[in-house]
């Protein structure tokens, strides 16, 4: 199996879920609820880093390569592992708010 393949397609998934929790964030209305999905499209950037680091490791092989690669998976794991935290933080308030604002 090509994992080019798989990388890609996670990269492209994640894309389309980044953009799908922005929009969701310009259009909501609550404070929190605004926060919350702020947080789901950081895990789905912190998951397109990652897959694109790895993926460029496949496709580039070279020192400077594995270099930029590992800034990138890095970097991809703190803000998808900051942003889990912030989105199970959040995520406790976001009904409670919801019902005091019908």
């Amino acid at each position: 199996m090509n994992f080019n393949y798989l990388f890609l397609t996670i990269i492209v998934i994640a894309f389309a879920v980044y953009f799908f929790y922005k929009t969701k964030q310009f259009r909501s209305i609550l404070p929190i609820r605004k926060k919350w999905y702020k947080a789901k499209a950081g895990i789905a950037l912190g998951t397109f880093l990652i897959a694109f680091g790895i993926n460029a490791v496949i496709v580039h092989q070279s020192i400077v390569s594995y270099l930029i690669c590992a800034i990138f998976i890095i970097v991809g794991i703190m803000q998808a592992y900051n942003n889990y935290k912030r989105m199970l933080h959040e995520g406790k308030f976001v009904h409670e708010e919801y019902e005091l604002n019908r």
